[in-house]
């Protein structure tokens, strides 16, 4: 059986979302570190964000919400990855959607975000409507799933209302779009329902159903 290494950018374990992802994973061990380990909310909270830097947000292991800057969790993101290595995985997968620089790395390095953007460009050659949880990330949206055509709207996964989630859809099936993608881990099953009693009949994909099922192909294989 595979060992994998999960690295979210807040803090592990993740219980509300890899049980969900590791239903796809019949032949994967998981081992989990999160970025933020051992920090408090305060700590994450007083690092300054620079001009420019990447808003991103994940859940802490206590069960709230953090906002903070890419910047901050680079360097730690590569320290886990090296440990987790060290460790002896097989592989490691970073649970996030927003866009990183390369990491060094000497085992299969699985990211998020380009697994549900390529594989949302390949649902569709139409408008790619992309909820994302707050109003900052919606600029990075629409490069990252660039050269598609792209709509976007906001809904919360962390504390988010199901009239969030359906206004939301709504509101990118208003624009045209012809595929709904849920643009952050932290979204759920549950989530993608709502979505969906907002979308009609435009498919919605959740981020941690098709990464989890894209890196069970590779890594199981």
């Amino acid at each position: 059986m595979a060992k994998m290494g999960v690295v979210t950018i807040g803090q592990a374990p993740r219980t509300d979302m890899v049980p969900e992802m590791a239903r796809h994973w019949s032949q994967i061990d998981v081992v989990e570190r999160g970025a933020l380990d051992g920090m408090t909310a305060d700590e994450i909270a007083a690092v300054p964000r620079r001009d420019g830097d990447e808003v991103l947000t994940s859940r802490l292991v206590d069960g709230t919400a953090a906002v903070f800057g890419r910047d901050l969790v680079l360097p730690l993101l590569q320290q886990r990855i090296t440990e987790l290595e060290a460790s002896g995985v097989d592989a490691v997968l970073l649970v996030c959607t927003g866009e990183f620089p390369p990491f060094e790395h000497s085992k299969p390095l699985f990211t998020a975000s380009p697994l549900l953007t390529g594989g949302a460009r390949g649902l569709t050659q139409g408008t790619i409507g992309v909820i994302c949880p707050l109003p900052e990330q919606q600029d990075d949206s629409v490069q990252k799933f660039a050269p598609a055509d792209v709509a976007t709207a906001v809904a919360n996964p962390y504390g988010g209302s199901r009239d969030d989630f359906e206004a939301a859809a709504a509101a990118l099936a208003g624009q045209g779009a012809e595929l709904i993608v849920l643009d952050c881990m932290g979204y759920n099953e549950e989530h993608r329902g709502w979505a969906r009693a907002g979308a009609g009949t435009i498919p919605v994909v959740v981020a941690r159903s098709l990464v989890a099922r894209l890196v069970a192909e590779a890594v199981e294989a």
